[in-house]
């Protein structure tokens, strides 16, 4: 019988066309507990008494789609040294039993990987962001989640909210704040700032299940989001249970985040406030700062005690947009206000073209075209929405002399337009 026909009449076996690929070293706890649930169970049918979600999950084009997003996506390998081009070969070895484990509700991630990086700035600058780097099969598992969850839940979110969602951008977002201060020349000219302390550090896990089982009936499903919460993190050697916090890094962190999130947006609409929120950062926009002091007891109070966060005062204020930022713009105070970009990005730019044109590190003008160029891409491609044309050709004519005026050929400038394909998503950097 052939490989494709066997795959046909075998409900347990993955209809993907995986290649062959080498194994990690450091797998011999899954891997037992993957053959062991394959020689036990591989004739039983635990698909009968479950309902359907998980089912959807596992079927084939899903899991197609998800490993061919988590390829693409590429990035380091987890605890366990598995690397995204050995991830086909091991799911070809190891899929009927993994399956198994994950419709009878036993499987258990691994511990995500802790690595620290510098925050490029942001609200109060600088500061570290810690990641999380799950395994490459849990970020796989998590990305055919992530498929069904987001055709799930996306439609019920609210449309003030942008991050992290299917056909919305941060450019969107900064459009939206634009048309609250604008308001047909009468809008609502002052702002409610909120910074949520390390927000994904201190997501309520009780309160996080609670929500996701208000939507979803399927223990399985329920049994394996708990376990990715509880999965822990490898740090300097040693595994942390975490008893809060969703690790950022994993595809599915995101779509939890927006649904706990969903809570804060479902109360300020009820208020009938005017709002954007793009992931933790949310901006209430109000007509008065009276107004705004009001919201911000109001808001704070909800935030600390129905959502059990913390907002974070020191970077959280009522003021006016244009000596805020969002998303890395900020906004003229004309009474039709324009985009323009925050004086952070704005540094934070002048910064790294100086040491992307740094002579010192030996490298002649040529040299340095090709990560100058692709810097200037992203970066335009991002901030090149804003509507203050003097400041991108002062910048513009500042590159060019740091040059000595021996620009490169290829690169058109600050003002050039760029493809789409190569427009970078700034707005995590803000």
């Amino acid at each position: 019988m052939t490989e494709s026909r066997q795959n046909k009449q075998d409900g347990h076996q993955l209809e993907l066309s995986f290649t062959s690929g080498a194994q990690g070293e450091a797998r011999s706890d899954i891997d037992g507990r993957v053959e062991s649930a394959s020689s036990m169970h591989m004739h039983e049918s635990p698909t009968e008494s479950f309902d359907s979600v998980m089912q959807e999950v596992l079927k084939p084009e899903n899991l197609r789609k998800a490993l061919s997003q988590v390829q693409a996506n590429k990035g380091a390998p987890g605890i366990d040294g598995m690397t995204v081009e050995q991830l086909p070969g091991h799911l070809k070895s190891h899929w009927p039993g993994i399956k198994m484990l994950l419709l009878q509700g036993r499987y258990r991630p691994q511990p995500v990987k802790r690595v620290e990086i510098p925050k490029p700035g942001g609200k109060g600058g600088g500061g570290i962001r810690k990641l999380g780097i799950p395994t490459v099969l849990d970020r796989f598992i998590q990305q055919a989640l992530l498929q069904v969850l987001q055709k799930r839940w996306d439609h019920t979110f609210s449309q003030s909210s942008y991050g992290f969602r299917p056909g919305r951008s941060a450019h969107q977002a900064v459009e939206a704040a634009q048309r609250h201060i604008a308001g047909g020349g009468s809008g609502r000219v002052w702002v409610v700032d909120i910074d949520l302390e390390k927000f994904f550090d201190r997501v309520n896990h009780d309160r996080l299940m609670s929500r996701i089982m208000q939507r979803e009936n399927d223990k399985p499903l329920i049994k394996l989001i708990r376990a990715y919460l509880n999965a822990g993190v490898l740090e300097h050697g040693v595994v942390v249970t975490l008893e809060e916090g969703t690790p950022q890094g994993g595809p599915l962190s995101p779509i939890l985040s927006n649904l706990v999130l969903d809570e804060l947006d479902k109360e300020l609409e009820k208020r009938g406030h005017m709002f954007v929120r793009y992931a933790d950062d949310c901006n209430i926009y109000v007509h008065s700062e009276r107004a705004g002091l009001r919201v911000m007891e109001g808001v704070s109070q909800f935030i600390t005690n129905k959502l059990k966060l913390k907002v974070n005062e020191s970077k959280s204020a009522v003021d006016r947009p244009s000596r805020r930022k969002f998303l890395g713009f900020s906004f003229t105070s004309n009474r039709q206000p324009r985009r323009r970009i925050a004086p952070a990005a704005l540094a934070r730019f002048k910064e790294k073209i100086r040491e992307l044109t740094s002579l010192t590190r030996g490298q002649s003008l040529r040299q340095l075209q090709t990560p100058l160029n692709l810097y200037l891409r992203g970066w335009r491609g991002y901030f090149g929405f804003s509507q203050t044309s003097s400041v991108l050709e002062s910048l513009d004519s500042c590159i060019r002399r740091r040059l000595g005026g021996n620009p490169f050929a290829a690169w058109p400038g600050i003002n050039g337009r760029t493809a789409e394909s190569d427009t970078l998503n700034y707005a995590s950097e803000t």
